[in-house]
């Protein structure tokens, strides 16, 4: 018969055992709770546009990244090189840092902040960010040796202002703009947006005809006409994927869904779960043979 000492003994060994596979369930469970969050209690992101640059990635919202993709498309349509959209970056990073106001020193306006009084237009063409644009082109081509000059010798050649320096901080975001924006590295450029929107978007019909409209007015090509024959892309970029990201970046306003060029799709989301980026087609039967395609 056992003593009762030796009982106890492996009573306790029991229990010590048991008190620490317990712990390690705790212990468990308090990580996974910890580290892994539910999907349905993440703080959404506010909407917004990534573009995928050389030194990294850099978000713009909507409206900026909007008002950046026809700057660098009108380029497209002066056939201007990469340097030009550059110049004309850095220059309303400084002026309006993007948005399209309707105020500045004294009647400067827009993107550019462009002065009626000094002829550069009436104040409804210059708050037209693809009028705006093309008088800033015209003006900078007409500077002789423009492509020599540093970035704000450059822009400055053209807005004249009283602090042109300026224009030199924003080189590098700029350079690095323009080739995601002109679509040389493909697909740089995606946005997201808000549940209500995206809702919106899926249940609402896509005004495709009025998107390729003003694609055709900003780019002064037709999107009916790509793709571009091989060897005849304009100096700008590559004018489908430029065109591509344009239609992402202004999808909320025409109600688009989805955008797809080449063997690449764009489809909007909320930005939850990585829905928004540039994937490639599964079926390759829907490649779009270098034609831009909304829905």
């Amino acid at each position: 018969m056992p003593s009762k000492r030796r009982t106890f003994s492996a009573f306790a060994k029991i229990l010590l055992i048991l008190t620490f596979v317990c712990g390690l369930f705790v212990a468990g469970g308090y990580y996974v709770m910890t580290t892994f969050e539910p999907l349905d209690t993440r703080e959404r992101p506010d909407p917004g546009c990534r573009l995928q640059l050389a030194e990294g990635r850099y978000d713009m919202e909507i409206t900026q990244a909007a008002n950046a993709a026809t700057v660098g498309g009108v380029a497209f349509s002066r056939d201007l090189p990469e340097e030009a959209v550059t110049v004309a970056f850095a220059t309303v990073w400084q002026e309006s840092t993007f948005y399209n106001v309707e105020y500045g020193d004294r009647d400067s306006l827009g993107l550019f902040q462009q002065r009626p009084s000094q002829e550069w237009g009436e104040p409804e063409e210059i708050l037209d960010p693809v009028y705006s644009s093309r008088s800033f082109y015209d003006e900078l081509v007409e500077v002789g040796g423009w492509e020599d000059l540093p970035v704000y010798e450059a822009a400055q050649s053209v807005q004249r202002s009283a602090h042109g320096f300026a224009y030199d901080q924003h080189e590098d975001l700029s350079a690095d703009m323009a080739e995601a924006f002109g679509g040389r590295g493909g697909g740089m450029v995606t946005c997201w947006f808000d549940e209500e929107t995206v809702e919106a978007l899926r249940t609402g019909e896509a005004d495709v005809a009025g998107a390729q409209e003003e694609m055709a007015r900003v780019f002064g090509t037709d999107p009916a006409e790509l793709p571009v024959p091989e060897g005849d892309q304009p100096r700008t970029g590559d004018l489908g994927w430029a065109m591509a990201q344009w239609a992402v970046v202004h999808a909320e306003e025409y109600g688009i869904t989805s955008v797809t060029y080449g063997d690449q799709r764009w489809r909007a989301s909320d930005g939850m779960d990585g829905a928004q980026a540039w994937t490639e087609i599964a079926d390759r039967d829907q490649d779009t043979g270098g034609r831009v395609v909304l829905r």
